[in-house]
């Protein structure tokens, strides 16, 4: 899941160096959180206008989460 949000973030962002991506243990009703962090200035793409871009992001998270039985949720810091 951490190779899939990397794939989709990259393509987004222009300084491909500054993505960090963190996974938490799954939680209490077994949510894994990703926690994800670009450059200041990539920021805005990767929250799209009204946060757009952000919540197709976690749409396809849940997507593929829910093909391998777990439940994920992506956090933008």
């Amino acid at each position: 899941m951490k190779e899939l949000l990397h794939a989709i973030v990259e393509d987004l962002v222009e300084d491909k160096s500054s993505i960090n991506i963190t996974e938490d243990a799954p939680n209490e009703e077994g949510v894994v959180v990703f926690h994800l962090n670009v450059a200041p200035d990539d920021m805005g793409r990767v929250i799209g206008k009204q946060g757009r871009i952000a919540k197709a992001i976690r749409t396809i998270m849940r997507a593929g989460a829910a093909k391998n039985n777990m439940k994920v949720a992506v956090e933008i810091d």
